[in-house]
């Protein structure tokens, strides 16, 4: 980074009801970047901006008032990035017909217009993700293929780019979206730096789950398999086949099999396949045990199944997760 880098603008948008860490975790990402630059070379990296239609203080779904510039104050052909955050996607108030219009119009001179969390509605509202691939919060996917069915809406991806369009999953994922701009802007190592100095990680697997498979398990089903889920889980070693399962239920196999599919959504062995994954993924990036002892630990049958388990769930090998995340 030299003397003449070029300080990208980035604009994020807000609005009454907009979720406040979609706004902030990303914006802090950029600023985090930016001072580190400075601090080392003298050179800011990025000139942030909060707007809304009418600017002024926009209170968040938190309650916490953000002080944002009018539409009109900022200069359309500096921008760079556009940031679009997340707020109440069945709240009619969130998508002013103003907001709409200003996204339609100015998203497609911008270099990158970027959705966080349900911030995709409203790109979806101005027509920004028509035969794009794009992504949501994971309990607004299927809202978003209903009301925007010209659009590709995957369900596994932590953020996807499409073109001009970038959209990350829930909450929390705009901050890894953030940092891979930077790493997109300025290299690896800076978006390294800046995912150290925020005590986060620098690059979850792009197909990663939004949140635990234990605990998304134990929400969709009832309150009989929600014990017997939190007990295989801390049973993980041991023999947990479907006869096992079925036998702690009280049930017979066939009735176990037909009732947890329907309240589980998955077989018994799916199931328990997703929990071992999960608990695997906590030892590689936590420690350093070797790959064999991780599957026995878990309750593979060995290594090798532990390796297909992580290529086909995650597309990436164990030793690649733990140099990834230890």
């Amino acid at each position: 980074m030299g003397a003449l880098q070029m300080v990208r603008k980035i604009l994020l948008i807000a609005y009454n009801g907009v979720t406040a860490l979609d706004l902030v975790g990303p914006m802090q990402v950029f600023s985090t970047a930016s001072g580190y630059s400075k601090a080392t070379t003298g050179v800011a990296l990025y000139d942030l901006a909060v707007a809304s239609v009418d600017g002024g203080a926009v209170a968040t779904s938190t309650g916490l008032h953000i002080l944002a510039r009018p539409f009109r104050e900022i200069g359309l052909e500096q921008i760079d990035t556009i940031i679009v955050p997340g707020g109440r996607p069945n709240d009619n108030s969130v998508f002013d017909t103003r907001l709409v219009a200003w996204l339609a119009e100015n998203g497609p001179r911008s270099r990158r217009v970027c959705s966080v969390c349900v911030g995709a509605f409203l790109l979806a509202e101005a027509g920004l993700l028509a035969g794009r691939f794009a992504t949501t919060h994971w309990d607004f996917i299927e809202t978003l293929k209903r009301k925007c069915d010209g659009a590709t809406i995957l369900d596994g991806p932590i953020f996807v780019h499409d073109g001009n369009i970038w959209s990350s999953a829930g909450v929390s994922a705009g901050i890894d979206l953030a940092l891979h701009l930077v790493e997109d802007d300025h290299g690896r190592k800076l978006a390294m730096d800046v995912a150290k100095m925020l005590v986060v990680y620098f690059r979850r697997p792009g197909n990663q789950h939004q949140f635990s498979t234990s605990l998304s398990l134990q929400a969709s089903t009832d309150t009989d398999f929600s014990d017997l889920l939190t007990w295989a889980a801390g049973h993980l070693k041991e023999n947990l086949s479907v006869e096992v399962l079925a036998s702690r239920s009280g049930m017979s196999v066939r009735s176990f099999t037909r009732k947890f599919r329907v309240a589980v959504g998955l077989t018994p062995a799916a199931a328990i396949e997703k929990m071992r994954f999960e608990e695997a993924k906590r030892l590689l990036s936590e420690g350093d045990l070797p790959l064999k002892r991780v599957a026995s630990v878990c309750g593979f049958r060995d290594e090798q199944t532990l390796r297909r388990a992580f290529q086909r769930i995650a597309d990436v090998s164990p030793s690649e997760y733990r140099q990834r995340f230890s």
